[in-house]
């Protein structure tokens, strides 16, 4: 989310946090980072504290200097300047310890071609003066703040007939290395560096990569995927499917929260070999989708569940869709919802049913006629009369037996609801 704090850091006696906040994108003429001390005691910012900083990429060190603020706040500006072959710091320094220092007016400045490539940045920083500047401290230790800046990579792949694929990966943590697409297993696979160490782990809240590639892209598209890290078998909940926030891109999420890490590293200890230096993501399609599949709104005030049945969706044959809405929050069904139920085809209607949700769980039947094949929208419209909608797709195509597949588009803060069939009252449109 931009910014790590080290919670604790005891400094001649007294205990303050340091915060370290950057932006995820540095897509302007000039950013700001931004650190901050606390004095853990009473919860207000330390004073005439200098820092020494280093800042490390790709295991290469950056600089290493003073820092001086009077109010515990230390604001840097960054600019990216082409005309800097190398990056300048600009700013007063003091003359005790050479502490680069600024103001309202001329606040601290790195120019040049610092921040210019994505990954992890790691900011080393010792305390060595505080409450008074020249209360120089010898010892306080050095402690880690990792930072990411968010990289975009491009890896053009071929399909199984030779055909090129555009895949793109966004990583909000570190650099990705070696993307793979096998069109024979139907998966793909990629690196990033990563420290199992203990000292790094502590502080490591999330890791967050997204795979993107073409919603036309049939060999991969399906209702749910398995994903491995280091060949172990990742939680349902830390690999999701995000078809709302690219028009034209299927978008799935690696989420790593911290347990999930130590549980990774706890199974491969079992396998009695040296921990590895990376994580190696493996993305691979699933046969049967995992139901229920679920789905959060961009508000995250509702949960959405999705099943159907049979599995195998096919013109001719009775599907049963099961939906539920539920509190984003609570995860409470909801009841009393009224919305649309409405399928298109070919950017047309073929079914519309309107009513009523009294209670929490309800299905909606359709069967598909033969010629009713290729991409469809099963759309939810003016859901609990908010004007929110959402829409799922799928696509029957029979000539390559019957595939379903999963297209979840959820529109901002838009939901859908389930009820028991004897509680819905339905009236055709």
């Amino acid at each position: 989310m931009g910014i790590d704090t080290i919670s604790s850091v005891d400094v001649a006696g007294k205990e303050i946090s340091i915060s370290v906040e950057m932006p995820m994108y540095f897509e302007n003429e000039q950013e700001q980072i931004t650190i901050t001390a606390i004095n853990k005691e009473s919860d207000e910012p330390a004073k005439n504290v200098t820092f020494l900083i280093g800042l490390f990429h790709s295991n290469e060190m950056i600089f290493r200097n003073y820092f001086f603020t009077e109010n515990g706040v230390l604001p840097i500006k960054v600019s990216s300047q082409e005309k800097y072959d190398n990056f300048v710091i600009n700013g007063e320094q003091d003359s005790l310890l050479g502490a680069y220092h600024g103001t309202e007016s001329s606040p601290i400045e790195i120019a040049g071609p610092v921040f210019d490539s994505g990954g992890l940045y790691t900011f080393e920083i010792e305390v060595r003066t505080i409450d008074e500047p020249t209360n120089i401290i010898e010892d306080s230790g050095v402690y880690r703040a990792d930072l990411t800046i968010v990289e975009t990579t491009s890896h053009p792949q071929k399909d199984a007939e030779g055909n090129d694929v555009q895949f793109r990966l966004k990583s909000y943590f570190d650099q990705i290395q070696n993307f793979q697409y096998d069109p024979e297993a139907k998966q793909v696979t990629f690196e990033m560096p990563f420290d199992w160490g203990e000292s790094s782990m502590s502080h490591v809240s999330v890791v967050h990569e997204e795979v993107h590639f073409p919603k036309d892209f049939v060999e991969f598209l399906t209702p749910s995927y398995s994903g491995y890290a280091n060949g172990i078998e990742l939680f349902k909940s830390s690999v999701s499917i995000d078809d709302y926030t690219e028009e034209d891109e299927r978008i799935v999420h690696f989420v790593l929260l911290q347990d999930h890490l130590r549980f990774i590293k706890n199974e491969m200890k079992k396998l009695d070999e040296p921990l590895p230096d990376k994580i190696v993501f493996t993305l691979s399609t699933s046969e049967k989708p995992s139901f229920p599949l679920e789905a959060y709104t961009k508000s995250e005030d509702f949960k959405v569940n999705l099943s159907w049945d049979p599995v195998d969706l096919e013109p001719g044959v009775e599907t049963n869709f099961v939906f539920t809405i539920r509190d984003g929050w609570t995860n409470e069904p909801l009841r009393n919802s009224d919305c649309a139920f409405v399928i298109i085809q070919n950017g047309e209607e073929i079914h519309r049913i309107s009513g009523v949700a009294q209670v929490g769980g309800e299905f909606e039947k359709y069967t598909f006629a033969e010629d009713q094949t290729g991409p469809t929208i099963i759309k939810f419209e003016n859901i609990r009369n908010t004007g929110q909608e959402t829409e799922f797709g799928m696509v029957v195509a029979p000539e390559f037996g019957t595939i379903a597949l999963l297209v979840l588009i959820v529109s901002i803060a838009s939901v859908i609801f389930v009820t028991r069939k004897n509680s819905f009252r339905l009236q055709q449109v």
